[in-house]
């Protein structure tokens, strides 16, 4: 039997995934934020105002390690949490200034490291590799938007 490679793809998504994240945490040592710190920072600059519980979920941990987690970040003054005024049992998580301007050195580190990882790939290849992955998150999502999507209504909605 012929394979195209198709039986290594999750093995593969998950090696480049693991290999980037071990990259970039070894050059984010610096910022005093642990891999989760800095995970759940990036997620609060990309979403002001999101819950804890929406933390959770794309965090993959549970409520409470997120609660636990969150309550570190504002005593270290990287994140506030406000009140829903809509609803007071909802706890809405913000960047602090200190966070924004850490979330501009976590981008250019990222930057960084998107950059070596694509070495010697083509600009054209990077264009379909990024298609083909937002396909593949199309595929497997239950109605969240994915990323392409949300870029392009971001664009859509800046002109």
């Amino acid at each position: 039997m012929v394979s195209d490679g198709i039986d290594r793809l999750g093995f593969l998504i998950h090696d480049v995934q693991r290999l980037m994240r071990k990259r970039f945490e070894a050059r984010a040592s610096g910022l005093g934020l642990s891999s989760a710190q800095w995970r759940l920072m990036v997620r609060v600059a990309k979403e002001e105002g999101i819950t804890q519980a929406r933390l959770a979920e794309l965090l993959e941990i549970e409520p409470i390690s997120v609660s636990r987690l969150v309550d570190r970040m504002e005593e270290g003054g990287w994140i506030e949490r406000r009140q829903d005024a809509t609803d007071r049992r909802v706890r809405m998580i913000f960047p602090t200034e200190k966070a924004s301007a850490a979330y501009a050195d976590v981008k250019s580190l990222a930057g960084e490291v998107y950059e070596e990882s694509l070495t010697g790939v083509s600009p054209e290849d990077r264009r379909i590799l990024i298609r083909v992955l937002d396909t593949i998150v199309q595929n497997l999502t239950d109605g969240e938007a994915s990323s392409l999507e949300k870029i392009k209504s971001r664009e859509g909605a800046a002109a």
